[in-house]
């Protein structure tokens, strides 16, 4: 099974429907502008954390612009946990096309 990717105007509108978020950039990239509302868990972090990623609906990685959220995405899915889905573009993208970020550690 691949790993399944959306862009940014698709995560847009999953955000408006209460979509789940994850970043899994280093925490000072994660400080400095997250797309808002999502949660922190440094890559380094994801195989103590799989309990953060399960769940009924999707989940929506996002890195920098895409490479470290896919090999999130693909190690989720080696672990079982296959509703993960990569965000194209990442963060970069997202604040490219204007899109207001969020600074500052989890709240």
């Amino acid at each position: 099974m691949s790993v399944r990717e959306i862009t940014i105007d698709e995560l847009k509108i999953a955000l408006s429907s209460g979509a789940k978020v994850i970043d899994v950039r280093e925490s000072d990239e994660y400080e400095s502008g997250h797309v808002p509302t999502a949660k922190h868990v440094p890559l380094a972090t994801v195989p103590n954390s799989l309990d953060v990623f399960r769940s009924n609906d999707d989940v929506y990685l996002v890195c920098h612009s895409g490479g470290r959220s896919m090999r999130a995405c693909e190690f989720l899915h080696e672990q079982g946990i296959t509703n993960v889905v990569n965000v194209v573009g990442g963060t970069s993208g997202w604040i490219a096309l204007g899109n207001l970020v969020t600074s500052g550690q989890q709240s």
